[in-house]
């Protein structure tokens, strides 16, 4: 009985004990489950959702990367605000911060009459006192305001060569603005003239760094054009202008489509000038190129508010009447049209000439048929004041029986001539032939321009005259010599580079080769030969083939890069012309290389050359790793 009672008091004792362990149990993963949810919740409204939360009974333990030292103080603060803090456990890190990053640097240089105004942010290491005195010195009277700020940063590569591109180009530009960036310029400028804007433009890109990427926006005022000047024609050749002038962008944009219109083609221009007749120009340049489409050879010649319809003796009578009739009802008015059709020639004997050439040395020689010995003498003497006077040579024959206005025709002449830098003009009683070469890309233009105003809009004329970009003075091309020496500068300041023993061209080798195609778009009229030349490692014939096989692969790089290279030659030399030392390192390195040689210092013809051969592998390249 005894044993009994004291069985059922165990089984009592335990229970309880059960009980009691379950009810903790149950008391610790609520507080658990609640503590996890409001630390969450506190966290997560007040921004910190990079902290995790987890809880290991009455422990609430943090965790995460906080992204600074302070962002981790406030989150464990917060936390203790929910829970007591000796139940926090802090898990969390911070961040590793990067290194601050510079500021963009950048300056800005503005000039104008008034002065130079500098704004921007330099390096603290930049000498703002010499800088400021050196543009004080372009300046006699205006003043140079620094507005400029520092940062101590390190100076970001290709920022001094930007800074030095840009203080020498604002010493030429009296108007501009020059932005700098680090390895980049920008510049706009205002130019007193066409002819100047084109040097500006020139010089800007002869001057740029091969590595100095570079912006430039130029203008530059209308030219006054005046008589307002424009001659389209359709013969057996085709259909053309000889001068074309437009006072907007949109009128000129109508002119040319109504030329496509009428069987032009090819690249047209047309020049943008102020002293147009009539804001109706483009209509009537427009109504009267289609006229002379419809009638399908002829000219049309404008000056000012006068035109000159001459319809060729192909054109059939009526079908001239119906054309004129219908332009003469539709022309603005202010414009006034004269309409002619050419008749037939008839067997006559041969009509007088007077002619004048000029040579490409200058020399002017005149030759053909004056009406009096006065006449001649105004006409050598004329001459001479545009030529020079040791540049004229006179070779005329007096007749008495020229027809009226002669005079007149062969000074006109003259002057159309003056236009060109070589060429001829042929003076015959209806017509006046122009024929020659200018360094001036206005010159057909203002040879009809001097024939119109000299004898009338109506005055026949026939124009030949081309443009040589070489004999522009604007442009200040190089010339043979100089093109070799620059684009040997070229290939000494950036080497091209192949891979061992073989012609591929290494990838390193993009940036000099586009910095030869630049120099070669201004140089493509010269006769030249690209050379490859090896070291002496390899065999001798080996190294030949493998010579010539790298200069042609750079050839066919130009190539690539939109370079005419009809006029290079590529050659292969070996190990035979070598530069330097081939029992070192440092000599068989400088004896790989390119090179150019000027053939011909006279410019020629620029022909594409055909797509390079495919080049078979050199044999036993093995032997030849160093060459």
């Amino acid at each position: 009985m005894q044993m009994r009672q004291k069985l059922m008091t165990a089984a009592a004792f335990s229970a309880a004990l059960v009980l009691s362990a379950v009810i903790a149990g149950g008391a610790a993963t609520i507080i658990e489950k609640t503590s996890r949810q409001d630390v969450r919740i506190a966290l997560e409204t007040a921004g910190h959702s990079w902290a995790g939360v987890q809880t290991d009974g009455l422990q609430v333990i943090l965790q995460g990367t906080a992204p600074s030292e302070a962002e981790r103080f406030r989150a464990l603060k917060l936390v203790g605000s929910v829970v007591e803090a000796a139940r926090i456990i802090d898990g969390t890190e911070v961040a590793s911060l990067e290194a601050i990053q510079p500021p963009d640097f950048s300056l800005e240089l503005l000039r104008n009459d008034d002065g130079i105004s500098l704004i921007g942010l330099v390096p603290a290491s930049t000498d703002r006192e010499k800088l400021v005195a050196d543009l004080q010195a372009l300046l006699p009277e205006g003043q140079v305001a620094d507005m400029l700020e520092g940062a101590d940063y390190p100076v970001p590569p290709g920022w001094q060569m930007a800074v030095d591109f840009a203080l020498s180009t604002l010493k030429t530009l009296p108007r501009a603005k020059i932005s700098v960036d680090p390895g980049a310029v920008s510049v706009q400028a205002i130019a007193d003239s066409p002819a100047e804007k084109a040097r500006i433009e020139t010089s800007l890109a002869r001057r740029r760094p091969a590595d100095l990427r570079l912006k430039f926006d130029i203008s530059a005022p209308r030219p006054v054009i005046t008589p307002f000047t424009l001659r389209f024609l359709i013969d057996e050749a085709g259909a053309r202008f000889d001068a074309c002038s437009a006072d907007t962008e949109r009128g000129r944009n109508r002119i040319l489509t109504a030329a496509r219109a009428a069987g032009a083609k090819g690249d047209l221009g047309c020049t943008i000038g102020m002293g147009v007749p009539s804001p109706d120009w483009a209509r009537a340049v427009e109504l009267s190129l289609t006229t002379l489409a419809k009638m399908g050879a002829g000219t049309v010649t404008f000056s000012d508010a006068d035109i000159a319809l001459v319809a060729a003796d192909s054109v059939a009578p009526a079908d001239f009447d119906v054309a004129v009739g219908e332009l003469e009802s539709n022309l603005p008015e202010v414009f006034s049209l004269k309409a002619e059709l050419m008749k037939k020639p008839e067997a006559t004997t041969a009509a007088p000439e007077f002619s004048a050439s000029r040579d490409a040395e200058g020399q002017v020689q005149l030759r053909g048929r004056v009406s009096d010995d006065l006449q001649r003498d105004t006409v050598e003497s004329y001459a001479r004041a545009r030529f020079g006077a040791t540049k004229v040579y006179g070779a005329t024959r007096v007749d008495e029986a020229l027809p009226p206005g002669w005079p007149v025709r062969t000074l006109a002449g003259i002057e159309a001539l003056s236009q060109l830098v070589e060429g001829t003009v042929v003076v015959q009683p209806d017509l006046i032939r122009v024929t020659g070469v200018s360094g001036d890309p206005q010159a057909s233009d203002k040879v009809a321009r001097v024939i119109a105003e000299r004898l009338g809009e109506s005055a026949r004329m026939e124009l030949k005259v081309s443009y040589d970009k070489r004999l522009d003075p604007s442009l200040n091309l190089p010339d043979g010599p100089e093109c070799v020496a620059r684009l040997n500068a070229v290939l000494s300041a950036q080497k091209i580079t192949f891979e061992p023993g073989a012609a591929t061209i290494a990838a390193a080798a993009a940036a000099p080769l586009d910095a030869l195609a630049r120099v070669l778009k201004e140089c493509q009229e010269f006769r030249m030969e690209l050379g490859g030349h090896t070291d002496s490692q390899g065999g001798e014939d080996m190294n030949q083939s493998l010579s010539r096989e790298r200069a042609q692969a750079v050839l066919s790089a130009l190539r690539d890069r939109r370079v005419l290279v009809g006029n290079i030659t590529a050659r292969g030399y070996g190990e035979s012309q070598p530069i330097a030392d081939n029992d070192t390192e440092e000599g068989r390195e400088a004896n790989r290389r390119i090179e150019f040689v000027l053939l011909d210092a006279a410019p020629v013809a620029s022909p594409e050359a055909a797509p390079a051969p495919a080049q078979e592998a050199p044999e036993a390249a093995e032997a030849a790793a160093g060459a």
